[in-house]
Formats: structure tokens, sequence, C-alpha cells
């Protein structure tokens, strides 16, 4: 793998697997770049995705949120790379998978709000990255499935707890047990996906929405993500004393005091992520 190099975003670059760009400032574009295997992630994507989302982690620079999408129209990712999985031995196996569970931990330990772009299928562990993210959006050609049933295994990834969480517990057995195919109109209705664009569109549509919620208190953002991904896992009563704590954050903060004088003085706010 070449050697990184930082962008002025602090961002590294280089991947082998996937491209960065920042379409504005403020909004970091990253596309799974396998075209030619449909976007599926080999151990060598998972090791990039892990590399990029850790980096996010420790010093996101000037990016206040991520798009997530896939090279082409045809696939956004169609999972783990079977081909490179072929012959593999148990312990191989179980190797690589490790990789692959620390590439979903690190999706979702950025602190950045992750929003899908999901340009095509979304099979496998495709799905299992879509309904990873924070919330994503769809093209009208797009199509969705956990398939692993179909290969004499279970989601690994995730998607047995994100595709239950996301569209409730029946519709997931049904959608699992089976590994059948469903499209992105159908995955809109069951609450998978935010809403659903034509394929030329998608992604302008999401980019303008990313760009919408970087014009935000970065701060502010990142804190409401928190509370509401982790509140959800807690009662009601450790939900809103979570609540609080996250609220109490932001209340010494610049960005709080520019917010406030913004509104009174009649202007848009010049947020720091201060």
């Amino acid at each position: 793998m070449p050697e990184k190099t930082p962008k002025a975003n602090n961002m590294p670059e280089g991947y082998s697997t996937i491209l960065t760009d920042n379409p504005s400032n403020d909004v970091l574009l990253v596309t799974l770049n396998r075209p030619e295997a449909s976007n599926a992630f080999n151990t060598q994507m998972a090791k990039d995705l892990v590399d990029l989302f850790e980096a996010l982690a420790l010093d996101s620079g000037e990016n206040r949120v991520v798009v997530l999408t896939g090279a082409g129209q045809k696939a956004f990712c169609a999972g783990g790379d079977l081909k490179e999985r072929n012959g593999m031995s148990d312990d191989a196996w179980f190797k690589q998978h490790l990789v692959y569970e620390r590439m979903v931990r690190a999706i979702l330990g950025c602190p950045l709000p992750v929003i899908g772009a999901i340009n095509g299928a979304a099979f496998g562990g495709g799905c299992e990255i879509a309904s990873a993210l924070d919330f994503v959006y769809a093209s009208d050609n797009a199509k969705f499935a956990q398939t692993e049933t179909r290969i004499g295994i279970i989601p690994g990834a995730g998607g047995t707890q994100f595709l239950a969480r996301a569209v409730g517990e029946r519709r997931a057995k049904e959608l699992i047990l089976s590994g059948r195919v469903f499209s992105a109109q159908e995955a809109h209705d069951w609450g998978l996906v935010n809403g659903v664009f034509p394929a030329d569109a998608l992604l302008e549509e999401v980019l303008n929405i990313a760009g919408s919620i970087a014009k935000n208190a970065p701060i502010a953002v990142r804190q409401a993500k928190q509370a509401i991904h982790k509140g959800l896992q807690m009662s009601l009563a450790d939900g809103l004393a979570f609540e609080i704590e996250s609220y109490n954050r932001t209340i010494p903060t610049e960005d709080r005091r520019e917010g406030v004088l913004a509104f009174n003085e009649k202007r848009k706010p010049d947020f720091k992520g201060r």
C-alpha cells in the first residue's frame, strides 16, 4: 500500500481501495472504489476504512460531516469479497473477520455524522455498513439484502443488530432468514432508508443535506449524535440524564455564544467548532 500523505484538512490519502475528496471544506466524501468487484470489501478495503475512520476520530480537521458512497451506479457494496475468501482456512477466515469487525467499530466510533449515499446494490456486508451509518439515502435503483444465510453463515458485521434496530425485529428476521432482495422503496417504507432519489441526483442531494448539517454548530451536532445513539441503549431515565450531560458540554463553547449573538444580530452564525 502506498505511503499516505496528509491533505490540507489533515486526512490521509493515497488509499488503494477507497477515494477521499472534499466537495466543500467541511464535508468529506468517501467512495468505496473497487468497481470491478461491485465495491465488495476485501481485507485491504477494511484496513483502509479502519485507518481513515480511526484518523477521523483522532483529528477530523475541518471536516464536519462524512458522506459514504460507492464508485459507479451499479453497486454501493456487494459485501465481503468471496473470491478472496474462496478456499480460505477457518483460521484465516477468523483472522480476516477480526479486521472486518474493527472496520465496523471504526465507522460506528466516528464522532462526525456519517451519511450513506447508497447508489446501487448493498448486499451482505454492504447492507450491514449501510444500516450501521447514522442515516442513509438511496438511489431509486438501489437494492438491499442480507444474503449470508444463503452461503452458510449469518451477518457478522452487525447486521442482526443494526437491521433489527432500523426495521424492527420481525422484519429483520424475515429479511435475514430468507436472504431476499428488497428495493430502495421498501427500505424507505420500513425505516432503513431516509429518502429515495433518482440515481443521477442522489449524490448531489446527499451532499446538500450534508452541507446543511455542516453549517450547524459542530460540537452541538456531535453531542446530539452521541445522545441519540447512546440514549437509545439506556432506560429513559438514564437517557435523559445522558442528554443533560451532552447538553452541558455545549454551554461553555464559543459556538453557543456565537449562535445566540447571531440570532440577536439577525445574521448567520459563524461556527468554529470551539
